[in-house]
């Protein structure tokens, strides 16, 4: 069993910019991202706000209402995902559920506009999140959870280098209907040979010229 005598709380994430090689993760700002999101959630997902406990949402006003009530949340820490490359907004993230003093933190609030979705911007963008909370900041576990119904999600997950752990049946109410929580986890011990299959797959050199992968994020995982 894991000594944790000389266990010392962990510091909060701060609000600040996470940059990775191909996007930034900026502190929300309703001013300078309210734009690019609302087209970024309007451009082809129809399934976007379903499991979500907001949305959809009836005008860009509406929209910008919503994102200035959550602008200055420290928990939920919200950030918005922005391509490097374009400066432009595509989506949305946060860390919760804070733990400090038990080193547990959770991912969530996580929302892709179609152009982001299966995108190596997306797998930076959770691999940033993921990377501030294990590696900088020396958390313990990192959490995702989801509707049991979010078979989306779920996939996210698991090629996310979380292990399902189960689900919580009727845990709670959302939009009027019941949702069964499923329970995913990354623990410290795991984060090493994960980070390095990410960094892996990751590389300039893994992909062609016209950006096609040439060794999957499955297979360097089962080689990690």
């Amino acid at each position: 069993m894991t000594d944790l005598s000389t266990w010392t709380p962990r510091e909060r994430p701060a609000r600040s910019t996470i940059t990775g090689d191909r996007v930034r993760l900026e502190p929300l700002d309703v001013a300078a991202h309210a734009p690019d999101l609302w087209l970024a959630a309007n451009a082809g997902d129809d399934q976007l706000w379903d499991y979500l406990p907001y949305g959809p949402f009836a005008d860009e006003g509406a929209f910008r209402t919503w994102l200035a009530s959550i602008e200055t949340s420290e928990d939920p820490l919200f950030f918005a995902i922005v391509d490097a490359g374009t400066g432009q907004a595509l989506g949305m993230c946060s860390f919760l559920r804070i733990d400090p003093g038990n080193g547990v933190i959770e991912i969530g609030h996580i929302w892709f506009s179609a152009a982001l979705q299966r995108s190596t911007l997306a797998t930076e963008a959770i691999f940033l999140l993921q990377q501030t909370a294990m590696e900088d900041l020396g958390y313990r576990r990192l959490e995702w959870k989801c509707n049991n119904a979010n078979a989306r999600s779920k996939r996210a997950a698991e090629r996310f280098g979380f292990t399902f752990e189960g689900i919580f049946r009727q845990h709670s109410i959302v939009k009027g209907a019941n949702r069964d929580t499923a329970w995913f986890s990354l623990l410290d011990g795991e984060w090493p040979a994960y980070a390095r299959a990410v960094r892996t797959w990751l590389a300039p050199d893994n992909f062609t010229a016209d950006g096609v992968q040439i060794r999957s994020l499955r297979d360097l995982r089962t080689e990690a």
